[in-house]
């Protein structure tokens, strides 16, 4: 099998027990799965932590392994969502990705006193929060930082832009307030539902058998997605099922019931090697930064 792997570790497992989650990201790291992802929700009860803190607390336990959070556009300031996953791409030395959430419950966006958005409006949210953290990780240049003694500038202001960014309920100046990611920019996760393929690195596609996910992953093709991931929410999927998918899909997403047993049987399973930088485990080109060549945004 030649399929990258990707695992849920967030669903079905007590994200208060921190050190459970370390151990099993280090035995999928050591079973060579190209990333594990984190789901979340805007609410629960009891001890909770978010997921892009989880992230975080991974990012120095871990060495190899993609860390993938699952932020919400609709319950998370655009601004702060940025700037978390490029602090997260840091920590962990380019290895940060970002699953996009999209939650539009009226009790997940009580929580912001927010009123669920109609169709139209959420997948425009959803189209602008991904555009505008992309840009704002554009918005240093990979050269701004230029730690000058003599003239005690840390940075050139030249190599750093503002973003100007207008969208249809929110806007931002910018620029961040970190350098730009180790990646240029963070593999962005998303699923094919979204109506915002054109935006994602890697679209998540579902479907009951070989032949819809082979549809759904054309669509998601010639929707502009780079790579597609079949996402299988139920049992593990036999092995033959896996090499049916090799050639239909670039990599799986599994939502282990028993991670312990899967991970025992993805050790065996020949995968991609794992990389420096998630970018470079998945095939996926470092971006040239949009504001680089004249100090204006190119198109």
């Amino acid at each position: 099998m030649t399929l990258h792997v990707a695992l849920e570790l967030g669903g079905g497992r007590d994200p208060a027990d921190i050190e459970a989650l370390a151990r099993a990201a280090i035995a999928a790291e050591e079973a060579g799965v190209a990333l594990v992802t984190l789901a979340d929700e805007p609410v629960g009860g009891g001890v909770r932590i978010e997921a892009g803190v989880r992230a975080a607390f991974l990012a120095r336990r871990t060495a190899r392994i993609g860390l993938a959070p699952q932020l919400h556009v609709t319950a998370t300031e655009p601004f702060h969502l940025a700037t978390q996953l490029a602090s997260l791409d840091h920590a962990s030395l380019g290895r940060a990705a970002w699953v996009v959430g999209a939650a539009n419950t009226e009790e997940a966006l009580a929580t912001i006193g927010r009123a669920p958005l109609d169709a139209a409006g959420l997948r425009r949210e959803v189209d602008d929060v991904i555009d505008v953290a992309r840009r704002l990780w554009d918005s240093w240049e990979d050269d701004a930082v230029i730690r000058d003694v003599p003239s005690g500038r840390f940075l050139d202001r030249d190599r750093v832009h503002h973003v100007s960014f207008e969208g249809a309920t929110f806007s931002i100046a910018g620029p961040l307030i970190t350098p730009r990611p180790p990646q240029g920019q963070l593999v962005v996760l998303g699923a094919d539902a979204l109506g915002v393929t054109a935006r994602l690195d890697v679209a998540l596609v579902g479907g009951g058998s070989i032949g819809e996910v082979r549809r759904r992953a054309e669509l998601a093709r010639a929707g502009g997605a780079p790579l597609v991931f079949a996402d299988f929410a139920g049992p593990r999927p036999l092995p033959e099922l896996l090499a049916a998918l090799d050639g239909v899909v670039d990599g799986v997403r599994l939502h282990p019931a028993a991670p312990d047993d899967d991970l025992a049987w993805l050790s065996t399973v020949d995968k991609p090697p794992l990389r420096a930088t998630l970018r470079e485990t998945l095939g996926l080109p470092r971006p040239e930064n949009r504001y680089a060549t004249s100090g204006r945004e190119t198109t």
